[in-house]
Parts: C-alpha cells; sequence; structure tokens
C-alpha cells in the first residue's frame, strides 16, 4: 500500500519520469530601501481580524491599527461651511447700487427700485404745501371716553368740540351715548396757519330711533334731530319640538338669545327631559324693533308658550318688574326674568318652600356630618341643584348671606313674631331689606355650609324661637286661579295683553316694511 513519491509520481505519471538537469541559479540582486521597509512592514503585522484571538498581544495590534485609521478620518472629515463662488466680475459701488435697484429682494432686508436721486441745484423747496379743503373721517366712541376728547383727537378744535358736546347734551343725555358708536366727521379749512380745522359737519346715531347732525351754517354750528320710524311688531316663532327643541327653534329662525331664555324660563316649570314631547308646539315672542333704514334690535324674550294637542300646557308673560307669570298655573311668579315652577301648596295652606320631597323631619336627629345627636330645627326639602326656592309668605327679608353652618342663608320676617328661614341655598336671589310676597324666587337649591348634598333646610320661629314648620300655616292665597296678590283688574290686564301677543302671526316682523315707513328717516 505505500510506496515512495518518487514511485507514485511514476505511476501517476505513467513511465518513470526522468530527473531533470539542474538548474543554475543567479546570484540575487540586493533588495531595495522601498523593498526592505515593505518586508519590515509586513513583518509588524499590524491588521489583524478583530474576531480571532481575543485578548492577545495581536489583536491589541490590531485594534490600536483600527482606533488610528480612525481617528485620522475624523481629523481629515470637511466642515459644512458654505464654499463661495468665484465672482466673474468686480463690480464698483455704481454698479452695485444699479443692480441692487434691478434685483427683487424683501423690503425687510432693505431692497429698493428704481435708481435712487439725490436733490440738486434744480430742486427749489417750497415754503408751504397746500391743504385740502375738507377732510372726511369716520371716528368711533371708545369705552369710557367722552365725546369731546374723542372730537379733539379726531383734529376738532377745542371750541368747536365743546360746543357740538352741549348741543348733543342739550338733546339726550351724553352717558346715553353707547361706546362703539360711530361719528361721521367733516372738518373745513383752517382759519389761520397752525390752527385747528373748523367742524364743518358731524353726524352719529345717537338712539335706534334717531340721528343727529351737526352742520356749519353761516359760520356758526346748528343741530338737527332727524327721527328714524321704528317698527316695533314683536318677533314670533313657532314650530314642532321634534327631537330637539333647541335644533327645532334655531331651524325656525329664533334668536340664539331668545332660545337661551325660553329654555331657561321653560325648564323652571316644566322638565325638559320628560315633560316636553317631540310632538308639543312651542311658541316663543321675543322685543324686536326694526327701522326704516334696514336696522334691527332683538329685546328680550316676552313670552313662552308651550302646547300639546291644541291646549296650552304653559303661557309665562313677562309681567311688572321683569317677572314671568304662568297663566295656565296658578301661583308661578319668578323673578330676575326667568319664571320659577308654580310653588306646591300643602295642607293648611303652606306653600312648599321647594318643589321636592321631605327627606329629614323637625326634631332630635344624629347629624350626617358631625356624627352626634343634636336638635333639627328645621325640615329638609330633596331637591335637585339649582331648583327655585319661594318665600313662604309675604314679608321682609332680614337676612341674606352666609351664615355658618347653614352656608349661604336667608330669613324673612313675616310679621306677628312668625319668621321663616331658608340654608343650604347654592345662590341667593334676594338682598336683606327687600320685600319679598309669597311664592316668590328667593334663591336656588345648593349644598353650602354643612351639607351632604343639595338640598333646602327649611325652618320657622315664633318669637324668635324654631318650631315645627308642619305645624304652622303661611297665608298664601289665589284669587281666581291668578297669582298671589294679583286683582281681577291686573287678571283681566294679562289675559288682554296674552291675547295681544298670541295675534301676532309669526314671521310678521320679518315682512318688508309697510309704505308708511318707506323712505321716512
Amino acid at each position: 500500500m505505500y510506496r515512495p513519491h518518487d514511485e507514485l509520481d511514476g505511476i501517476a505519471a505513467g513511465p518513470r519520469a526522468e530527473p531533470a538537469p539542474p538548474v543554475r541559479v543567479l546570484p540575487a540582486s540586493p533588495p531595495t530601501w522601498r523593498e526592505r521597509f515593505e518586508r519590515r512592514f509586513h513583518a509588524l503585522d499590524l491588521v489583524h481580524d478583530l474576531a480571532e484571538e481575543i485578548g492577545t498581544r495581536r489583536w491589541y495590534r490590531g485594534m490600536g491599527t483600527m482606533l488610528a485609521l480612525g481617528a485620522c478620518a475624523l481629523a481629515f472629515w470637511p466642515d459644512f461651511s458654505a464654499v463661495e463662488a468665484a465672482t466673474t466680475s468686480h463690480p464698483d459701488d455704481a454698479v452695485r447700487r444699479e443692480l441692487r435697484s434691478q434685483a427683487i429682494a424683501p423690503l425687510a432686508l432693505g431692497a429698493n427700485s428704481g435708481r435712487p436721486m439725490r436733490a440738486d441745484a434744480r430742486v427749489i423747496p417750497l415754503a408751504a404745501v397746500p391743504e385740502r379743503a375738507s377732510l372726511q373721517m369716520v371716528a368711533t366712541l371708545g369705552e369710557g371716553d367722552s365725546l369731546g376728547q374723542m372730537l379733539q383727537r379726531a383734529g376738532v378744535g377745542l371750541v368747536d368740540a365743546a360746543q357740538a358736546s352741549q348741543m348733543v347734551a342739550a338733546v339726550m343725555p351724553l352717558s346715553d351715548v353707547k361706546a362703539g358708536t360711530q361719528f361721521a366727521i367733516t372738518l373745513g379749512s383752517r382759519v389761520a396757519p397752525g390752527e385747528p380745522r373748523a367742524l364743518d359737519k358731524l353726524t352719529f346715531r345717537a338712539r335706534f330711533d334717531l340721528d343727529l347732525a351737526i352742520a356749519r351754517q353761516n359760520g356758526s354750528l346748528g343741530i338737527a334731530r332727524q327721527p328714524v320710524a321704528v317698527d316695533a311688531t314683536p318677533l314670533r316663532v313657532r314650530g314642532t319640538v321634534g327631537a330637539s327643541l333647541f335644533r327645532s327653534a334655531r331651524a325656525a329662525g329664533a334668536p340664539m338669545k331668545a332660545i337661551e331664555q325660553y329654555l331657561q324660563t321653560l325648564a323652571a316649570h316644566v322638565s325638559l327631559d320628560g315633560g316636553v314631547t317631540p310632538n308639543d308646539q312651542f311658541d316663543m315672542i321675543v322685543a324686536y324693533k326694526r327701522s326704516a333704514n334696514g336696522e334691527n334690535q332683538v329685546g328680550d324674550l316676552v313670552y313662552a308658550g308651550l302646547e300639546r294637542d291644541g291646549k296650552p300646557v304653559a303661557e309665562l308673560v313677562r309681567w311688572k318688574d321683569g317677572q314671568f307669570v304662568d297663566a295656565v298655573n296658578s301661583g308661578a311668579m319668578g323673578t330676575g326674568g326667568l319664571m320659577a315652577a308654580p310653588a306646591q301648596v300643602m295642607s293648611g295652606g303652606m306653600i312648599m318652600p321647594v318643589n321636592g320631597r321631605m327627606t329629614s323631619p323637625y326634631g332630635a336627629r344624629r347629624h350626617p356630618i358631625l356624627g352626634y345627636v343634636r336638635m333639627h330645627a328645621g325640615v329638609d326639602f330633596g331637591a335637585a341643584w339649582g331648583s327655585p326656592i319661594f318665600a313662604t309668605g309675604d314679608g321682609v327679608v332680614s337676612f341674606a348671606g352666609r351664615h355658618g353652618g347653614h352656608g349661604n342663608y336667608v330669613r324673612i320676617e313675616h310679621g306677628g313674631g312668625l319668621g321663616s328661614g331658608y340654608g343650604h341655598m347654592s345662590r341667593i336671589a334676594v338682598s336683606a331689606g327687600a320685600r319679598v310676597s309669597a311664592g316668590q324666587v328667593i334663591g336656588y337649591v345648593g349644598s353650602t355650609g354643612l351639607s351632604t348634598g343639595p338640598h333646602l333646610h327649611y325652618e320657622v320661629y315664633q318669637q324668635g324661637r324654631t318650631v315645627n314648620p308642619l305645624s304652622v300655616s303661611v297665608n298664601f292665597k289665589t284669587v281666581g286661579g291668578a297669582p298671589a296678590g294679583m286683582e281681577k283688574g291686573q287678571l283681566d290686564a294679562l289675559k288682554g295683553k296674552i291675547a295681544q301677543l298670541k295675534g301676532v302671526a309669526p314671521g310678521a316682523a320679518l315682512q318688508k316694511l309697510s309704505p308708511k315707513y318707506a323712505g321716512v328717516k
């Protein structure tokens, strides 16, 4: 199996090969300096595969080579400074200004257009510049400003401004000129150089139904009243409640302010969650004025109605002192422009101070916050936050404000040693010294003071001592189904006003003005 290499070579080559004749080797020339340097540098073995022989001297030598090459690369890294191209020409200042005048550049950078020119000997300065014969402008009265000061800032002289103010004050109080009123001012020529211009004409809208014009005639100022015809037909909007009372009212063209007042007024009388059905008819009437020159003015809500199956559910009319009176439900009287739900009358003729249910009676009980038994000197009525609170009888408010654990508290003296107290209000609607009537809203349910939730704490006093409110009857009567205190004559007037308001056709205030108003000013 084993044979020498020479035999194997013979087998591989077939016949045995003869040895080659010896070759004569010439002596090598001495290496150059470059070859010697390459051999010595190659012997250093600076480049090494860092994945092999980790931790050896050869590996560290390769790591040093890599770091050195990286440092060299970073050292020769180019910067990002702008490289400016060499200019083809070298213009002087005159050429540069010429190019600048023809270039397009932002004004913020000092751009200009056209050749700059300097005044030479041919330019003769003027001794005086001629002024316009008259100036027309519009000035607006600012908040807290006065008419005289505004005219002086517009260029009117002190004498003319004072005279114009006196003329306007003779027609109407200057305080009635509202901020934002615009004045059309025409100034004439100056009497002398350096003097203010003379006031030639001043016109403005003094009121919705009155224009005032001050003009100079024969050298003196005069004022002229220009009444503006105004149609005061109220705006009536009717429609079906549908899926949303608010959206239906907006779609019917009711002003936003009127819708807000209508919802607030109706919500205090009818539950908007379950007391209004999609098939109900809403009816709102708003004070509305329009002038002959096309302007209009929307006022407050004067009537809020709701009908169901052709029968009125609520007919709320703004009555005396801005109160709303419900012609359908007796005793429905509110304050501050918002109608309150009709107060309930208990057995014995006592009016309920709030529409709710009694949650805690009069007597000793364990206080829910303090944790010990003590006298509960009143009756608690649970009601929703913000529900109106009614005075249980006529009287005078002796206290209205913060009162210890009662929170916001109101006390009313009814006379004869009888008084009533109302605690934990969220907001008080009356002030001390005010005279109130039975059924009038004096505040709203809250949870101020020592309270665990929104409710009304109601107390009754006899000769300064608390008694059980359910044992005392405060006089509260109605006359002919009208609110308390309303006589038959007032009731007839109320019905007449309702008939007058409901006699207005829906949208009549939006029709074109009749010929008697056309062109009247």
